[in-house]
């Protein structure tokens, strides 16, 4: 059969090469939120209370066919929400937020990324997941695709810039059209963020204007690449084959895949930095960070990851990188990575395993830990963690690991993990 490339997909992550990297003392983590249905992004505000944003598990609304065409629908519902951690406790307090996912809740595209601007004003990117074509004329007008601009207190919100649509109507990679934007960050009065499914990153002024594409970044090549074994089960079966069929490369054993770009940070250096999940079948040591300079040119920054969802930099300019798993996902094995890159290259695997499974986003508290959206493809299951200890001295070691996640397109895979069906459970999420 013939592999398609897989030009969207549907959140979740995978790991890691080894080339010498040095192993942290084992560091721990407390759960400070619990419960959540597929967490993304979170951010500290200027209050110093952290935010989380919940895709939802969308709802009995208008579907729309997956990314590859061939699958389960994804179907609409308002069931996405914005969490408030404070003093212990968890309140949604941003409600009634659209959301796109399978029949079971999983794979879900709705509010993906939260920030704040300097004076504390928030805002929210919602993510998609599909062909933008099919978003107005298949579910009426929502905000799938969009950042917008909330006000808590009114539980309201307003519409800054379509990010699907600009895909549809310009589609900067040449590629096929798909829009499901996942991780942005404020620079300025400029709102950057990555479309993992048009393949760009794009900026536009906070007031919605000025809506345009920096780079889009290119496929990646793959070199007798590994596969799904034959009868892996699959939300995309137009990339798994099927039974007793032998895969085979194409004749020069290459295979072309999507570059899947996932979040976006802004560098020391003023260049912006964008973590690769990457495309089917999502190569172990496949994934890079590029940097992207002023001149809209990227470059490779570092290799050797697998599937990374997030980054972030501290104030002492160390790179946190976030694996969604340090395997092909569609092997199965969840365990995720968080991985700090000093400013000299130097590597150091945090936390690996131990209960951090498919992560997708993380941020740098104030007081210097690490708080991770944990268990992020699982509705009603998700977290938010705080890992500690993450200033400890690295171990000598003779090699030196590196790990790496990312996560799109397998939630299908946690479909046993999830304890009953969800689709009457979203008045509980309004």
């Amino acid at each position: 059969m013939k592999l398609k490339p897989l030009t969207i997909t549907i959140l979740t992550f995978c790991v890691a090469a080894f080339s010498g990297m040095k192993a942290a003392s084992a560091a721990s983590f407390s759960v400070i939120a619990d419960g959540l249905y597929n967490a993304g992004g979170l951010s500290f505000s200027p209050d110093g209370n952290l935010y989380v944003t919940e895709a939802g598990i969308g709802g009995s609304g208008g579907c729309v066919p997956p990314a590859s065409g061939q699958g389960d629908s994804l179907c609409y519902g308002t069931s996405g929400a914005v969490t408030k951690i404070e003093n212990g406790k968890t309140e949604r307090i941003l409600t009634g937020l659209p959301s796109l996912a399978l029949p079971d809740g999983t794979g879900a595209g709705g509010p993906r990324d939260i920030q704040f601007d300097a004076k504390g004003k928030p805002y929210v990117l919602i993510g998609y997941g599909a062909n933008p074509a099919f978003r107005d004329r298949n579910l009426g007008y929502t905000d799938l695709g969009k950042i917008i601009a909330p006000d808590f207190n009114t539980n309201s919100w307003t519409s800054v810039a379509d990010l699907a649509n600009y895909e549809l109507a310009n589609n900067p990679d040449g590629g096929d059209v798909g829009s499901n934007p996942l991780g942005f960050v404020i620079d300025g009065n400029k709102l950057v963020a990555v479309d993992a499914g048009a393949n760009d990153l794009l900026s536009v002024n906070t007031g919605g204007g000025n809506l345009q594409s920096i780079v889009a970044f290119p496929q990646d090549i793959l070199t007798n690449p590994v596969f799904p074994p034959s009868g892996t089960p699959s939300n995309e079966p137009a990339q798994v084959p099927s039974q007793g069929e032998e895969v085979r490369s194409p004749t020069a054993l290459q295979f072309a895949t999507q570059p899947v770009p996932s979040s976006v940070t802004k560098g020391p250096d003023g260049a912006y930095y964008v973590s690769q999940f990457t495309g089917f079948p999502f190569p172990e040591g496949g994934a890079k960070i590029y940097r992207v300079g002023a001149d809209g040119k990227s470059s490779v920054f570092a290799d050797g990851f697998t599937q990374l969802t997030d980054l972030e930099f501290d104030t002492e300019g160390n790179l946190y990188a976030l694996q969604y798993a340090n395997q092909s996902a569609w092997k199965g094995d969840f365990d995720g990575s968080v991985i700090k890159i000093a400013a000299d290259g130097t590597r150091t695997t945090l936390l690996s395993g131990n209960g951090l499974e498919s992560p997708s986003a993380l941020t740098i508290g104030a007081d210097g830990a690490v708080y991770v959206t944990n268990r992020s493809d699982r509705p009603g299951l998700g977290q938010v963690i705080r890992i500690e200890n993450t200033k400890s001295i690295p171990e000598p070691s003779s090699a030196f690991g590196v790990f790496a996640i990312a996560a799109f397109g397998v939630a299908w895979l946690h479909k046993k993990r999830i304890p009953k069906p969800l689709r009457d459970r979203v008045v509980a999420l309004k």
